[in-house]
């Protein structure tokens, strides 16, 4: 099998709807693993689920392990650019051949849970080849991010050390329910027996899973009451913080820029002290793994004239969480933003959080396989309803090569909203801007 046709295979499963809430998905996805030998079982992982936040915080947990010598496979999701970043082991991903050939190996297992259990959909496929392919490498531990809620979601037949809810906001309402307490309840649906769950969550999601907690008998920690940050002055395009524990102090100097990271860190850094001694790196280790720590598109910034940020922010908390940020960061400076939003999303709750800071808009679209964009021609209604200059152009590259231009100077530009559009556009930078600058 070429990776072509791994690639082809796959986009054929993809269905969004899909049996996303019977229960019977979970159970499939036991079948599936036990018949390719259960290889979520080979090696220990940390289970990091949320709403906002959960890719960055596996990230810096996997970053700080692999920094005390450790072999580390990380999961996270969605990807930008191709399906192989969902396995990464040591930041590297998966090469295309050997993807091939793991999900080729795969088929046997696939057809037969097609026969008694229903085919295998796109995300649980990808996922189950991550934890074959992390078994077939002999990991020493793994990072896994959960896909959507919990529960239900096909990561948990995990049974973690450590399991994680960064937080608890309005997202997939479609499929998690309509509220925060609907929400919690499916999220903290990962907790586990004896596994210490922690969580940066606050009311009232804290409650509901203060209750699944203790119902499930995994021991709670919050973040806020177990690790204490403090800002110092750091370097342009990063952030200098002070961490205190109960049994270790860390100071680090992130080249990540977001309010919302600090945060994260100190959720990693509270999941990593309650990991077993045998997994547990030290501080020096730590700082030495998060000082090259890099999290694409997440408010990464391309400094220039204008300066422009990729920032994945399809949800209202996300979008909350980039607006404090760029105000932070770029006190006093206007915005030019490039948005798509898929038609699924709350594309009124996100777009409230950038209309209150001093911008202008250009709308756009993505393609991408069973997902459908909002009408760039509604979001520009929504702009000028708050009497906001927005305008539609179809066309990303054109799009962003507009807000560039508009951009010029003091501005800064934001491409957000959609992962498609981002991963589109910054693939797009990456080929065009930076590789013609280098030359």
């Amino acid at each position: 099998m070429t990776f072509a046709a791994a690639a082809t295979y796959l986009l054929g499963t993809i269905n969004e709807t899909a049996s996303r809430r019977l229960p019977a998905r979970l159970e499939r996805m036991r079948a599936f693993l036990h018949r390719l030998g259960d290889p979520q079982n080979a090696y220990p992982s940390f289970h990091v689920g949320g709403t906002s936040g959960k890719g960055s915080t596996a990230t810096m947990i996997a970053a700080a392990l692999s920094a005390s010598g450790r072999r580390v496979g990380l999961h996270t999701k969605p990807h930008l650019s191709s399906m192989v970043e969902r396995a990464r082991i040591d930041g590297i991903p998966i090469g295309e051949e050997r993807f091939a050939g793991v999900l080729e190996e795969m088929m046997p297992a696939i057809e037969a849970t097609a026969r008694d259990d229903g085919r295998p959909t796109y995300y649980e496929t990808l996922l189950a080849l991550t934890f074959l392919y992390f078994a077939r490498e002999a990991v020493d531990v793994a990072v896994i991010e959960v896909g959507i809620g919990g529960m239900l979601d096909g990561t948990n037949v995990l049974i973690p050390v450590v399991s994680v809810i960064t937080n608890v906001g309005l997202d997939h309402t479609d499929v998690l329910g309509e509220t925060i307490e609907e929400i919690a309840a499916d999220k903290a649906g990962i907790a586990k027996f004896g596994v210490p769950l922690v969580t940066d969550a606050k009311e009232p999601a804290l409650s509901v899973i203060e209750r699944k907690a203790r119902e499930s008998g995994a021991p709670l920690v919050r973040v806020e009451s177990h690790t204490n940050v403090a800002v110092k002055d750091g370097t342009p395009y990063g952030q200098a913080l002070a961490f205190e524990t109960m049994s270790a102090r860390y100071d680090l100097e992130l080249p990540v820029l977001g309010t919302f990271q600090r945060r994260n860190a100190a959720t990693a850094i509270t999941a990593l002290e309650l990991a077993p001694a045998t997994l547990r790196p030290s501080a020096a280790e730590i700082e030495r793994g998060w000082a090259r720590l890099v999290i694409p598109a997440r408010m990464e910034c391309f400094p220039g004239y204008p300066s422009v940020v990729f920032d994945i922010a399809h949800n209202p908390d996300k979008a909350a969480s980039l607006a404090e940020s760029l105000q932070e960061e770029f006190p006093g400076r206007r915005f030019t933003f490039v948005v798509a939003i898929g038609e699924s999303k709350d594309a009124a709750g996100v777009l409230d959080a950038f209309f209150l800071l001093p911008a202008s808009f250009v709308f756009t679209t993505f393609s991408a396989v069973g997902r459908t964009p909002s009408s760039p021609q509604r979001l520009v209604r929504m702009a000028q309803a708050r009497g906001l200059s927005a305008r539609a152009i179809v066309d990303p590259v054109e799009a962003l090569s507009v807000a560039r231009r508009e951009g010029e100077g003091s501005k800064v530009v934001v491409v957000t909203g959609s992962t498609f559009l981002v991963g589109t556009l910054r693939d797009w930078w990456f080929s065009n801007v930076l590789t013609t600058a280098a030359r």
